[in-house]
């Protein structure tokens, strides 16, 4: 005789969704925003001159643990401050990095540099490269002291590495936040390796947000 198996179904519970009683006020939601990272987020290990743009970055992606795998040269926070006072070019690898940088904090006025629009997809093909690699070639005469964001393209940043190993102009500060698997996680290892100024996130994560948020945190704080 068969025997007949009965399977239960069980429902996930949901937690209940309500749109009564949200905080509408933008300063208290920053300072709730800031007081939960600082409570949630492992800060101990960063220099003083560094918390502000780890909180930011941290702000911008929801995640406290990325904190673990920040990576930064000596006076990086520094450098990349001074640049910026003194009106220096910030260059990007994306138009995502661009529009998130804040342009009321750039006191000095600094120009947001974005050449990807200049890098015409069959000038890369035709080159044997990718077009975020190409645009940043376009970066070379305003390089020198600039602070570079990388927030989107591992080839940006292996490209930029490879021209200033080639006597480029060396940048006051390189934030490197590429994203992805395939090349991210290695090129962000080679701008730590490299001995310029550099901030970086170790690993796959990164991104265009957290890229614009460590300049907008050089720029001007938790303010």
């Amino acid at each position: 005789m068969a025997t007949i198996t009965a399977t239960a179904i069980i429902t996930p519970t949901r937690t209940e969704a309500t749109v009564s009683g949200w905080i509408k006020d933008p300063a208290e939601i920053y300072r709730q925003s800031f007081a939960t990272i600082r409570a949630e987020t492992d800060l101990g290990r960063l220099p003083p001159e560094l918390t502000d743009l780890a909180i930011r970055v941290v702000h911008a992606c929801g995640m406290p643990d990325i904190v673990a795998d920040l990576a930064w040269s000596f006076g990086a926070a520094e450098a990349g401050r001074a640049a910026l006072a003194s009106a220096k070019p910030i260059l990007v690898d994306a138009e995502m990095v661009a529009h998130g940088i804040i342009r009321n904090r750039l006191k000095a006025g600094n120009v947001v540099v974005c050449t990807l629009g200049e890098a015409a997809a069959a000038e890369a093909r035709a080159a044997g490269t990718t077009r975020s690699a190409l645009a940043v070639e376009r970066w070379l005469p305003r390089l020198d002291g600039a602070v570079v964001a990388i927030g989107n393209a591992p080839t940006a940043l292996f490209r930029l590495l490879e021209l200033v190993a080639a006597g480029a102009p060396r940048p006051a500060l390189i934030l490197g936040f590429a994203v992805g698997f395939v090349g991210a996680e290695e090129s962000k290892e080679a701008l730590i390796a490299s001995g310029l100024p550099h901030v970086a996130l170790r690993g796959r994560r990164g991104g265009s947000a957290m890229a614009a948020a460590a300049v907008n945190a050089l720029a001007g704080g938790l303010e």
